[in-house]
């Protein structure tokens, strides 16, 4: 039985005519009768850069209520308004109501904190009492998982190994596996082939043919980094021999 907050999601209405959406394989993906699925508690977007995983996270974070800019359903951060219209499309199948939750986004992640500061010393208690600022990129994000993820919780994160080396990307991968024992739900764009080792995680890897679920050990991200660590001098020489 999927007991997911958000079971999957699908296009509502075709997207206007003109739109650069429809430019991508992986949104038209999304106008088949299941949409996109999400079957257990852990799900991976992956795929080279353009393809539209950020841009789909994006969507799904709106069309479940956050702001576009990342930060819980309360928050009201919005510099500028570059997010696309994608989410308006979007309609998401739930199933019970989360008690929490967040859209964690790195691009957007400054402003974000500049919005916690903003309203006070009190509004930092949830997040480890510390300003966000104070602190190194990574250590504000691990903070921010630690503290305000309370569990019971969808919990939307793009590409959260920007501010991770590899020793904080395991500890990240605990702390998921710490709130999923408290029934929250992750869905993840990233490009780490160390997060997408998550055990029992949906990977779906976005391209030019649109959306496909993948194994672990099938994705582009794991083949390359095990070849390159295999033989990084060779591989270095095919590159250098292309110039």
């Amino acid at each position: 039985m999927n007991r997911n907050y958000v079971r999957s999601v699908s296009l509502r209405r075709p997207l206007p005519a003109d739109s650069y959406l429809n430019t991508l394989l992986a949104v038209r993906a999304l106008s088949g009768e299941e949409g996109l699925a999400f079957p257990g508690p852990v799900t991976f977007l992956v795929g080279e850069n353009g393809t539209g995983k950020s841009t789909l996270l994006e969507a799904i974070a709106v069309a479940c209520g956050f702001n576009a800019e990342g930060g819980s359903r309360n928050f009201r951060v919005s510099t500028r308004d570059t997010h696309s219209e994608l989410g308006e499309y979007l309609t998401a199948v739930r199933g019970d109501y989360p008690k929490d939750g967040f859209f964690l986004r790195a691009e957007s992640f400054y402003d974000a904190a500049s919005y916690l500061d903003s309203l006070g010393r009190g509004a930092l208690d949830s997040y480890g009492g510390v300003s966000l600022h104070g602190q190194s990129h990574g250590e504000s994000f691990l903070a921010l998982v630690q503290n305000r993820f309370g569990g019971c919780g969808l919990y939307l994160l793009d590409e959260p190994e920007a501010a991770l080396s590899p020793t904080p990307q395991l500890a990240l991968m605990g702390e998921i596996h710490r709130l999923i024992g408290r029934r929250s739900q992750f869905i993840i764009a990233t490009h780490s082939p160390i997060l997408m080792a998550f055990p029992g995680a949906c990977i779906y890897e976005l391209s030019g043919e649109g959306i496909q679920k993948v194994d672990y050990r099938e994705t582009e991200h794991y083949c390359l980094t095990k070849t390159f660590l295999n033989d990084p001098e060779r591989m270095l020489r095919n590159l250098f021999s292309k110039e």
